[in-house]
């Protein structure tokens, strides 16, 4: 769909053409709350952001004069929580699409707080925000030579026993490791064995995660 379209004046004074959506997504490529939550809410007060498409260099503008919902997307959401009041002062709602995975004795998430450090911030979301608000993703899951079927599913448990009462909904999806170039490159540079999910082995996921959904 397209936005509405409205007419900001820039910090500079120049007047330009900006979209102005009701449902912010903040944002997928970038992990905003972990390392640009200052920097967020400073222009959420502004009132309008500026984003360059990384493909052909034009810049655009979002204003969020009508903005009355925000999705954050994180592994690391913690800097969020000095700023969700203004959320509520500004009446926009949000919730936070958490990715939570436990790959921490793999190495292959590097420069994220400890599994105990996200899960404790997980639930001071929880807590502050409601149930519902705060969605934990395990994203993507991945095979290596030291993670088997079995093992992702321990980890998962793991985290959803912890989480127990804190979360309604588990998103998450089998690494295609061969659509990402980039991905591909950087598990090869680390040595890190990955392979692609069989039908089966998929199959099989989804039933032992249909059991854990039972016993939760």
């Amino acid at each position: 769909m397209a936005w509405d379209k409205i007419k900001i004046k820039r910090d500079n004074g120049e007047v330009v053409d900006a979209q102005a959506p009701i449902i912010v997504s903040a944002s997928r490529s970038t992990d905003i709350p972990a390392f640009y939550a200052e920097w967020f809410f400073n222009r959420l007060e502004k009132g309008y952001s500026a984003w360059t498409n990384p493909f052909n260099g034009v810049q655009s503008y979002v204003s969020y004069e009508k903005t009355r919902f925000i999705v954050f997307w994180s592994k690391n959401p913690r800097p969020l929580i000095p700023y969700l009041h203004i959320l509520k002062e500004k009446n926009i709602k949000c919730y936070i699409q958490f990715t939570m995975n436990d790959y921490d004795d793999e190495g292959l998430e590097k420069g994220v707080p400890s599994l105990d450090e996200r899960i404790s911030t997980f639930k001071e979301l929880v807590n502050i925000m409601g149930v519902g608000h705060v969605i934990w993703r395990f994203d993507p899951l991945i095979l290596t030579d030291k993670i088997d079927v079995d093992k992702i599913i321990k980890k998962i448990e793991n985290i959803g026993n912890q989480l127990l009462g804190y979360t309604e909904k588990l998103v998450f999806s089998f690494a295609d490791i061969q659509e990402y170039r980039k991905v591909a490159n950087n598990l090869k540079a680390n040595q890190i064995n990955y392979r692609n999910f069989t039908c089966e082995e998929m199959n099989i996921v989804a039933e032992k995660l249909q059991e854990l959904n039972k016993k939760w």
